[in-house]
This record gives C-alpha cells, structure tokens and sequence, in this order.
C-alpha cells in the first residue's frame, strides 16, 4: 500500500511538474502559430488581390466584372464570365474522363493487380505527376489536336441533337482537349489519394462479403467503394482544385478565344490562361493590369470555395456513416 501511493504521488508530481509540461505546451504554441499563419497568409493574399484589383471592380463593379460577357482589351472592357464559364467547362471535363479512370486504376492496383507489378504500376501512375504541363501542352497541340478532330467532328455530327455537343464544326484548339489534358493530368493525385484510402478498408469487410457468396465485383462495389466514398470525394475535389488553376497547358490547347463557346468543341478561354498571356503587355494599361489581377481573384475565390464545398461534403458523408 506504502509503495502503491508513494508511486502514485511520484507520478503526480511529475504530471504536475511545469519542466514536464513544457515539450507540449511548446508544441501547441508552436502549432497553433503554424495554423494561425497559414490563415494569415490567405487573408493576406486576399486583401492584396482586392487592393490591386479595385481600379477594375470601381470601374465595372465586382458583379459586373464577375459576370459580364465581355473582354475587350481594345476597348478597356473587362468581363470576366467567358475566363469563369472556359475554367468550369474544362475542370468538369477533367473531372468526368479522369475521376472515373483514377478510381478504375486505383481499384485494379489495389484489389486485381498482380502482387509483382503492383509496384511498376504504382510507379508509372505516380510518375504522370513528375511531367511538366508545358509538356502536356506541347503533346496536346502537336498529337492530340490534329489526331482527334476527325473523332469530335464525328462525334459533333452523330450528336447533333444534344445541346453544348452536336451541330457544329470542330475548331482546333478546344474545350474538350483542354479538358482532356487536364484529365491526365489529375489522374495521378485522385488515383494515388484513392489508393490510400482503399489501402485502410479492413480485410474482415471485404471477406465477409466474399465468405456471404459475392463476387471480386460485388465485393468491391458493397465493401470497398462505400467504405471509401469521402475519400474518393475529397481526392476528386483536390484534383477539381488542381485543374481549375493549371495554366500553360490548358493556355496551349483551349483556343484563348475571350468569349463564350457555343458547344464543347469551340475555342474558349480560362482565368489562370488570360493572366498568362496578358500580364506581360498589361503593364503600361492600369485598367487591364487591374483586371488581370481580378480574374487572379475570382479564380483564388473559386478554388476556396470548391475547398469548402469539398471539405462539408466530406463532413457530412461522414456523420452519416
């Protein structure tokens, strides 16, 4: 008994002790100054994107410069709806052709691969990531535009009877090759966040549903895919991030035309695209240069939101779980 409590009080003290405290006391300060910077920095660059970009919001109002369909740089007239309309079409062309493709190769990796060229596979994915987007850009204006215009004008003409896709000719430079490189391109985050989250499903569920008679594809659509779903949303809203603020790539293969495509396979144009181009020949126009850092802030704008929406998603689709 003697022993007992003399333990006990010695463990008090040392709970109690302020020299035993300090590694974690100076962890959390150390920690929270971290987070605190982070949301500094933001702020930050918020506030700095306002103050250079206000010229252009007094002149044409934040909702006006926001949604008026009209870039002229001739005329000093700013809209950026075509940059915002050009941005989403191309990341929510990336989103259907790449998601569906990162998943199918996440799942084959993890559940259908062979044990010894798991890792070749892994490696080769995963390598995607290491290739410059001028190179993408490149091998999209020299292969991918003249090799698929005879496949979209088929397609165009076949699909004349649905609206944004048929009934019309193919220019160049495009939508949907924008979309297509951006495809790629975010193929290896989401496949490589999917994996990971494949990777913790416990074993027990997916023998359960085998050891119950169901097949490969039956496990993996009731044990796997269910288990998995917040991730594979925030890995598919990291990628949608990742493609709505590429920029060489999308700037070599989208057309860079400041206006509003009539189908998916017309020229367009996007926010991080003009702010490439046109930041050069901007310095001696304030207006422009003003208006160039505003589309730089819409698209900052749009990214945080996507983030957001991502993150309540992914919240929600866990409580319900």
């Amino acid at each position: 008994m003697a022993a007992s409590a003399a333990a006990i009080s010695q463990s008090g003290s040392l709970r109690g002790s302020p020299l035993s405290r300090l590694p974690d006391r100076a962890l959390r300060i150390v920690l929270t100054a971290l987070a605190v910077a982070i949301l500094t920095l933001i702020a930050f660059f918020f506030i700095r994107l306002y103050v250079e970009a206000r010229p252009a919001f007094a002149r044409f109002g934040v909702f006006g410069f926001t949604f008026n369909n009209d870039w002229d740089v001739s005329r000093n007239v700013f809209g950026a709806l075509p940059l915002v309309v050009g941005t989403l079409i191309t990341a929510a062309v990336a989103l259907i052709i790449g998601v569906p493709v990162a998943i199918a190769a996440a799942l084959f990796v993890t559940e259908l691969c062979p044990r010894r060229a798991r890792g070749p596979l892994t490696i080769m994915l995963d390598l995607l990531a290491a290739v410059p987007s001028v190179v993408y850009g490149l091998w999209g204006v020299f292969v991918l535009i003249p090799k698929l215009k005879p496949a979209e004008q088929w397609v165009t003409d076949k699909l004349h009877f649905i609206p944004f896709i048929g009934g019309a000719s193919v220019a160049g430079p495009n939508y949907f090759i924008g979309g297509l490189i951006l495809a790629i391109m975010i193929l290896p985050i989401v496949s490589a966040i999917t994996r990971e989250v494949m990777a913790t499903v416990p074993a027990d569920h997916k023998e359960a549903a085998l050891a119950l008679g169901a097949t490969r594809w039956e496990m993996i659509r009731t044990a796997i895919l269910p288990y998995s779903r917040a991730g594979i949303t925030g890995a598919a809203m990291l990628g949608l991030g990742r493609a709505i603020g590429e920029t060489i790539a999308v700037t070599l293969v989208i057309g860079n035309a400041p206006r509003i495509g009539s189908h998916l396979f017309d020229q367009g144009y996007t926010l991080a695209a003009v702010i490439a181009n046109e930041f050069g020949e901007a310095a001696n126009n304030p207006i422009h240069r003003a208006a160039l850092i505003a589309a730089g802030l819409v698209l900052f704008v749009l990214t945080l939101l996507v983030n957001a929406a991502a993150r309540v998603f992914i919240n929600r689709r866990t409580a319900l779980a």
